[in-house]
C-alpha cells in the first residue's frame, strides 16, 4: 500500500460515527426516489455530471462526509413510458449501503445542506427556500424513502471504520516488517515481534481485542427471521402443493409467450457506460427494467426477492454469495412505476462479474430476472435464461444505466483485501504453532 494511500485512509479513519461504543453493527440499504421537476432535468443532469468527477469531495454533496456509508450513488432515470404507454416522469434515485442506525446517516445527509437542497431541490415536493428547515428536509427524505426487497452484504457486521482501521493495521505491519531483515527467523518469533509492535504502537489499541460479534438477541432475531417464513410455508403447504401443477402450467404458458429481447447494446451506449467503469479495482452496476405484466409475475418476483433477501441476510452473509466473493453490496428494489432497479458494487471487470453469475448462481439469477421484460427465455423459472450467455450479457448491458455519481468509502480495497485484513487482525490473538504462524504471515 502506498504512503499516499495510507495517509488518505488515516485521514478518513479519524471520521468515525457518533456512536463510539463498540457493538455489533448491521448494515442497511437506503433508497430514495423522487420525480424530477421537468424544467430542472437538464440542470440536474449537468450537476450530477460535475459531481461524478469527485463524488467524495465535490463542493455540492461530498459523499466523503457520509461517515457510515460504504457506497452511495445518484442515478437519473430518464423519462419513459410504461408497458401500457403511460408516461413516467424522470426520477432521481439515491442508493446507499450504510452501517446502522439510519438516523446517523440521515444526520450526515442533513449536515450537507445547502448541497442537499441543490440536488434534491430539483425534485418535486422538496421544500422551497423559505420553507427549508431541518424538520422539512427530514420529512421529505423519509416520505421518498422506499423499501428494498432484497439486500446482500458481503460480510454482515463489518463497518466502515473497521474496514479502514484494518487496512491501516495491515499497512503498519508491512512497514514494520520492511525495517528489519527477517529471513531465516522462526514464524512464531516474527509473529511475536509483530504482536509486540502492535501492542506498543499508539493508536492501535483497538487492534488488541476482537471486533464484537452478534449477541444472543441478534442471533435469536436471525433465527426467528428465518423460522417464521419457513413455518408459514409449511403451514400453507396443504393448500400450496395442490396448486403447484396449476401454477406450473400457467407459468409455462407465460414463458412461451413472453417477449425476448435479442438486440445488442448500441456502440454509443457501450461508450457511455465504459467511461464510468474500470477507474479502480471496484466497479458499480445500475440497471432498470419493467416487471412482466400480470398477477402471476408480480407474485413470483415478490416471492423470489423475499427468498433471496432471507438467504442474503442470514445464510450468504459472510464473504460470499453462493461462491461469488467479489460483490460488496447489492440491492433489488421494486419501483411504483412497475420497474425493478438493481444496483451493486463489485470487484473486477464486467466480464468477470457476468461470468461469475453464469458459472455459480445462474439458477438464482434466473429465478429473479426472468420476471423482467426481455429476459432470455427460461423453462420453469430456473433453466435456460442466462445460460444463453450472449443473450444474457446483451440484456444486462442494454438495461444497464449510467451511474452518474458513485462513491466508495474504500475505493482501493477489494472484498478479498478487506477479508484478508480482517484475518490479519484476528491472527494477532491467541497462540499459533510454527505452521499456523507461517500461514498467517503469508496474509501480510
Amino acid at each position: 500500500m502506498s504512503v499516499a494511500r495510507t495517509d488518505q485512509l488515516a485521514a478518513r479513519s479519524r471520521v468515525v460515527p457518533r456512536t463510539t461504543a463498540r457493538r455489533f453493527t448491521r448494515q442497511l440499504p437506503v433508497t430514495i426516489v423522487a420525480r424530477v421537476r421537468p424544467r430542472q432535468l437538464a440542470p440536474l443532469r449537468r450537476l450530477l455530471e460535475r459531481m461524478g468527477e469527485d463524488a467524495a469531495g465535490n463542493d455540492k454533496l461530498p459523499f466523503g462526509r457520509l461517515r457510515t456509508a460504504h457506497y452511495a450513488r445518484l442515478v437519473l432515470l430518464e423519462a419513459t413510458r410504461d408497458l401500457n404507454g403511460k408516461p413516467i416522469p424522470a426520477q432521481l434515485v439515491y442508493v446507499s449501503d450504510i452501517d446502522e442506525p439510519l438516523s446517523e446517516h440521515l444526520d450526515d445527509l442533513l449536515e450537507l445542506a445547502p448541497g442537499l437542497d441543490r440536488v434534491f431541490g430539483c425534485c418535486e415536493g422538496y421544500p422551497v427556500r423559505r420553507e427549508v428547515t431541518r424538520e422539512a428536509r427530514v420529512r421529505w427524505l423519509e416520505r421518498h424513502m422506499i423499501d428494498t426487497q432484497a439486500f446482500y452484504v458481503n460480510t454482515v457486521g463489518r463497518t466502515v471504520p473497521q474496514i479502514r482501521r484494518e487496512a491501516l493495521l495491515h499497512s503498519e505491519i508491512e512497514q514494520f516488517l520492511d525495517r528489519t531483515e527477517w529471513h531465516g527467523r522462526d514464524p512464531v518469533e516474527v509473529r511475536a515481534a509483530i504482536q509486540d509492535h502492535v501492542n506498543t504502537r499508539p493508536g492501535l489499541e483497538w487492534a488488541r481485542t476482537p471486533e464484537p460479534g452478534p449477541g444472543p438477541l441478534e442471533v435469536a432475531r436471525d433465527i426467528v427471521a428465518v423460522a417464521i417464513p419457513i413455518a408459514g410455508v409449511l403451514a400453507a403447504a396443504p393448500v400450496l402443493v395442490p396448486l403447484l401443477p396449476v401454477y406450473a402450467v400457467l407459468l409455462r404458458w407465460h414463458e412461451l409467450h413472453d417477449m425476448v429481447e435479442t438486440e445488442r447494446p448500441t456502440a454509443a451506449h457501450e461508450r457511455l457506460l465504459g467511461e464510468l467503469e474500470d477507474r479502480g479495482p471496484t466497479n458499480q452496476f445500475s440497471s432498470v427494467g419493467f416487471v412482466k405484466p400480470g398477477l402471476l409475475r408480480r407474485v413470483t418476483i415478490n416471492v423470489a426477492l423475499r427468498g433471496l433477501d432471507l438467504a442474503s441476510r442470514h445464510v450468504f452473509n459472510h464473504g460470499a454469495l453462493v461462491g461469488i466473493k467479489t460483490i460488496h453490496f447489492a440491492h433489488w428494489t421494486l419501483l411504483d412505476s412497475g420497474r425493478a432497479i438493481f444496483a451493486s458494487n463489485y470487484d473486477g471487470t464486467l466480464k468477470s462479474y457476468n461470468d461469475d453469475f453464469i458459472d455459480k448462481v445462474w439458477w438464482g439469477t434466473n429465478l429473479v430476472f426472468t420476471n423482467v421484460v426481455g429476459w432470455p427465455r427460461t423453462f420453469l423459472l430456473i433453466w435456460g435464461g442466462l445460460q444463453d450467455e450472449q443473450a444474457f450479457k446483451h440484456f444486462m448491458r442494454r438495461h444497464q444505466i449510467p451511474t452518474q455519481v458513485w462513491y466508495a468509502a474504500y475505493p482501493d480495497l477489494t472484498a478479498v483485501n478487506i477479508d484478508n485484513n480482517a484475518k490479519i487482525r484476528a491472527g494477532l490473538q491467541g497462540s499459533m504453532n510454527s505452521e499456523e504462524a507461517e500461514q498467517w504471515l503469508r496474509l501480510i
